[in-house]
């Protein structure tokens, strides 16, 4: 019996996957492999060329080529944060900027997560994983890991972003929705010379109380601006599964 105990424990042993894969450290990282592969990091093929799947798509990467401010605004589903990734890689490929600064707030998605184990980089690793999701689909594990290294590319909270200038760099800020108006006041002004910054969100996705969220305010002001491309994505352009943009116009 102490036998057959042992094996069906090793068994379901086997069947439990890690929700954060360790390296080998044991140390949580965001581009490690899934369970049983933690040695090595991805390194997939990765999109060399991206193209606008719709013609709201099309209108943003425009933007983002004419305009040193794009504010990307739209439902879930409609590309903004990977285009803008997308184009943020591509500039610097070009030598067109010098670094990549990609940032996020650290907001749970209607629920309370509660205290995170780990050192600081270890607790905002969860909040940041779309970020590095995207980018390894467009350049690869390998590469993005080497990038991190160097400091050529960077991806913080909201939080961290206050009191800097971010000179010939590509800034994307994702889920904009969730900041606030002071929030995304501090981080338009972070702006320096010969950069360009790409704000993405959903106004009517926000995961703040209402009211809270300056999303919707700071595009509708800056709509008025010659400068600043404002482009408004809708249900037509979603690329993911063609249930969901059935699902947005009914929910």
């Amino acid at each position: 019996m102490g036998k057959k105990y042992r094996r069906n424990q090793a068994a379901n042993t086997a069947d439990v996957h890690t929700l954060h894969p360790a390296d080998g450290n044991g140390k949580w990282h965001p581009l490690m492999d899934a369970p049983g592969e933690a040695d090595s990091l991805r390194d997939q093929r990765y999109v060399k060329n991206v193209s606008p799947r719709s013609e709201g798509q099309k209108r943003l990467m425009k933007a983002i080529d004419d305009h040193n401010l794009v504010m990307a605004l739209g439902p879930a589903g409609t590309g903004k944060t990977y285009l803008a990734i997308s184009k943020a890689v591509e500039a610097f490929e070009k030598g067109e900027v010098g670094r990549i600064v990609l940032t996020r707030p650290a907001v749970e998605a209607g629920e309370s997560l509660g205290y995170l184990p780990g050192e600081m980089e270890e607790k905002i690793a969860p909040y940041l994983r779309p970020l590095f999701d995207s980018l390894t689909d467009r350049m690869g594990g390998r590469s993005l890991k080497a990038m991190m290294k160097n400091g050529e590319i960077e991806i913080a909270p909201v939080g961290f972003m206050r009191g800097r200038t971010l000179n010939n760099a590509f800034v994307v800020i994702d889920e904009a929705q969730n900041c606030t108006y002071t929030q995304i006041k501090m981080l338009l002004t972070r702006m320096g010379w010969h950069s360009t910054m790409v704000v993405t969100g959903d106004p009517d996705q926000t995961d703040l109380l209402p009211g809270m969220s300056g999303l919707a305010d700071i595009a509708h002001r800056l709509e008025a601006l010659d400068t600043v491309g404002v482009v408004r994505l809708k249900d037509e352009d979603v690329v993911r599964h063609p249930l969901v943009a059935e699902m947005l116009a009914v929910i």
